[in-house]
């Protein structure tokens, strides 16, 4: 039986936690494809899909933590984890950065997760084998 060429992967998630299924199928796939020997490259987090970087987020304690668990995946694969800096600022999601330049009270981006622009989902797709969005599904 041939061996399978390992893959590279970015993706990209539209869908917020807890209004869609995009987060939890992503980190699915995810965990499946480092099992298999893939990596990822980066997640990008566009749209509402940003949610998913808030340190705010707080579900009942008999519900997944997606944001946590996302937080945990992309730390123990050292898997950059990036929102969009445009969708973050329209969804009151800042890093310390933003707060002090729009003077906000608080900072709320969850670690690792880090805010830039779409040239890391450029970047990403110029990088990657595939890239594979995850969307809220209308």
């Amino acid at each position: 039986m041939a061996e399978t060429a390992s893959e590279t992967f970015t993706l990209v998630i539209t869908g917020a936690p807890y209004s869609s299924q995009a987060p939890q199928t992503a980190l699915g796939f995810a965990q499946a494809a480092v099992t298999a020997g893939h990596r990822i490259d980066r997640v990008f987090l566009y749209g509402d899909g940003v949610h998913l970087a808030s340190a705010l987020s707080a579900p009942p304690s008999d519900e997944t933590n997606w944001s946590e668990e996302w937080s945990r995946f992309l730390s123990e694969h050292s898997v950059p984890g990036v929102a969009c800096i445009a969708s973050a600022l329209r969804r009151g999601l800042v890093n310390e950065t933003e707060q002090k330049r729009y003077e906000l009270p608080a900072a709320n981006l969850r670690t690792p997760f880090e805010i830039a622009g779409l040239g890391e989902w450029v970047e990403g797709r110029i990088k990657s084998t595939r890239t594979l969005y995850f969307h809220a599904g209308d």
